[in-house]
């Protein structure tokens, strides 16, 4: 166990968390799993929370201060939202294709709607309220979100990540435009700042096989009843296969046509983000992990992965708008609608949009989802038919939106020449080898 590399480990704590969740839901220990095993699980998510806001302000100075030039970083950033903008598009237009081919709307009975609205009609009317909160605001309020009036307030909440974002990089292009000589002692801190945050994760990446462990263990009793599970397969398969088709096709395709990486070469760098992303359901819980593995593992530079992959975990969802398309057209087939092609075109760019603005924590994109919905003229409260399974949607998409992230690092940093054989180090090789080789 202790020569395992990382991604075996976190592979065995989830499996292992699905089993003792599965005995002790037998055994009637679901209430035991919840006080005694679940906070655990809850305890792990919080300490890469607690490291996120801190590792974006370390790493995204260190990445701009790096770049020297403003020119850079424009051109950078702009690769970055187009290529996000490209793969999000894309990821919507694939939902649609699935979920009118596959048409899993007409699957669910009178009976199983009726009882999916009755049950989680408090839930979808607490989202309905929180989107038209977002849509009363203004047609530039999502602009308006993005500049913090106080950034000690916007740094306390991971869901003013973007308010974050922009500060640093702000704060960052003022150390390039000031003399070298005076940026020096500053970029100086935060240089030692970033390397302080990546021993942090190395130590609580250690926890990660229980953590995982706990959080499976935790679903699995809080999980709903098969027979809700069993009418809404349809429409997880057509999910799942657009996930499946992202994560496993199209991602590693691009990597392979454009920096000539190999499938196996991507694949296992980046799989234990994945596995964490699934555990958690968190871009944001997650984004310490991925950005390790980009750089360590698949070779790109620092200054590229502290500036696109921050980016990436707020703004680049392609698996939550893939699910978006997907359950809007599913909720319509359910009460019976044809949309149009103008109607499912106006989906393709809502739910783009909506991607975009979705915070990189849990379940997040149902309230966007409230968003598509009533721009596509479909019955808000359709919400309720798919919330007993999104839970295990939602860490699907989760493995989608960091791979997508992954990817995109990695296109950028070929373009700009910043992609290099990887020089492993940190988990694999476990804490007291790590504190041998420490710098």
């Amino acid at each position: 166990m202790k020569n395992l590399a990382l991604h075996w480990k976190i592979l065995i704590g989830m499996a292992a968390g699905v089993i003792f969740g599965l005995v002790a839901a037998n055994v009637g220990w679901n209430q035991f799993v919840i006080d005694w095993i679940k906070p655990f699980g809850t305890i792990f998510i919080n300490a890469l929370k607690l490291i996120a806001v801190p590792l974006i302000i370390a790493s995204l100075i260190k990445g701009i201060s790096d770049l020297k030039d403003i020119s850079q970083l424009s051109k950078m950033g702009g690769r970055t939202i187009g290529i996000y903008m490209v793969t999000t598009v894309f990821a919507v237009a694939l939902g649609l294709l699935i979920v009118n081919t596959i048409q899993p709307g007409k699957l669910i009975e009178e009976s199983t709607r009726t009882e999916l609205l009755d049950t989680y009609a408090g839930e979808a009317g607490k989202k309905i309220e929180q989107a038209k909160s977002q849509q009363d605001a203004g047609p530039l309020q999502a602009l308006v979100d993005i500049v913090p009036s106080n950034i000690f307030s916007a740094a306390a909440d991971n869901k003013n990540m973007l308010q974050v974002i922009f500060f640093v990089i702000f704060f960052g292009i003022g150390i390039v435009l000031i003399p070298e000589e005076k940026a020096r002692p500053v970029k100086k801190f935060f240089d030692a700042f970033n390397e302080v945050i990546l021993k942090l994760i190395d130590l609580i990446m250690l926890s990660a096989p229980y953590g995982v462990f706990a959080l499976l263990a935790a679903l699995v009793v809080e999980s709903p009843t098969a027979d809700l599970f069993y009418a809404l397969m349809g429409y997880a398969l057509c999910v799942v296969i657009g996930l499946a088709i992202l994560v496993l096709a199209v991602y590693p395709f691009l990597v392979r046509f454009f920096t000539g990486r190999s499938y196996r070469f991507f694949m296992k760098g980046i799989s234990p983000a994945q596995l964490l992303a699934f555990s958690t359901s968190s871009s944001a819980a997650t984004l310490p992990v991925t950005m390790e593995r980009v750089e360590e593992h698949l070779g790109v530079d620092e200054d590229v992965t502290s500036f696109v992959l921050p980016i990436g975990a707020t703004i680049n969802m392609d698996g939550t708008s893939l699910y978006q398309a997907i359950a809007a057209i599913f909720i319509a087939q359910t009460f019976g609608m044809d949309l149009s092609l103008g109607a499912q075109l106006g989906i393709v760019v809502t739910a783009s949009l909506a991607s975009i603005g979705s915070a990189a924590v849990p379940s997040a994109g149902m309230v966007m989802l409230v968003i598509v919905l009533g721009q596509a003229g479909i019955p808000e409260a359709g919400l309720a038919l798919i919330f007993a399974i999104d839970r295990p949607l939602d860490m699907c998409r989760t493995i989608t939106n960091v791979t997508g992230d992954a990817t995109v690092a990695m296109l950028v940093a070929n373009s700009f020449g910043k992609l290099q054989e990887p020089q492993e180090r940190h988990w694999d090789d476990h804490y007291p080898k790590t504190e041998a080789t420490n710098e």
